[in-house]
């Protein structure tokens, strides 16, 4: 039974996703006025890059986009990984003011949307911030809730789930790893 991968969400479901969470932000944002995307580095900057094609197909507007790199804010590895690379933090433009969308692929413990809040507010003060996830796997450590979100997927504590992309950084499917 050990490593054993179940198929959750297919690549058209993954679009059908991302296409009612990009029309969800543009409703909830009443358009992308002040709207900015961040992506969380990896998976949630390749997500925030295809919500951003899809809100601007819909919209005729392209909301700047940007990634966040948490490697230096997590409170959950110390110790554990003492050369952990860091990647690039890459958000070209202030965040004073703005909407800021996160964009993660995964919610689980909350952990790592608390990280990229403290990074992204090194960038300035947003008016606020809402969380879009693909997955949200529920085991919250701490008191965070995604405003928009693909797909609930129940699991256990022991199950993983990843969402795999190709090598153009499109997601491809989300699978369950027990």
């Amino acid at each position: 039974m050990a490593n054993e991968k179940t198929v959750i969400m297919d690549n058209s479901g993954i679009k059908r996703a991302i296409t009612r969470i990009s029309h969800e932000i543009l409703e909830r944002n009443k358009g992308l006025t002040d709207v900015v995307l961040i992506g969380i580095r990896s998976g949630g900057a390749f997500l925030a890059e295809e919500i951003g094609r899809v809100t601007e197909v819909i919209e005729g507007v392209k909301a700047p986009v940007g990634a966040v790199d948490i490697t230096l804010y997590r409170d959950d590895v110390s110790g554990q990984l003492p050369h952990q690379a860091v990647g690039k933090t890459a958000i070209p433009f202030s965040l004073e003011g703005k909407r800021v969308v996160l964009v993660d692929d995964v919610l689980y413990t909350g952990r790592t949307i608390r990280a990229a809040m403290d990074a992204m507010m090194d960038h300035g003060r947003p008016a606020c911030i809402q969380l879009a996830v693909l997955i949200d796997r529920g085991h919250r450590e701490l008191p965070i809730r995604a405003d928009f979100v693909g797909r609930n997927v129940p699991t256990s504590i022991k199950e993983n789930v990843a969402v795999r992309f190709d090598d153009e950084n499109l997601p491809i499917e989300v699978v369950l790893e027990k």
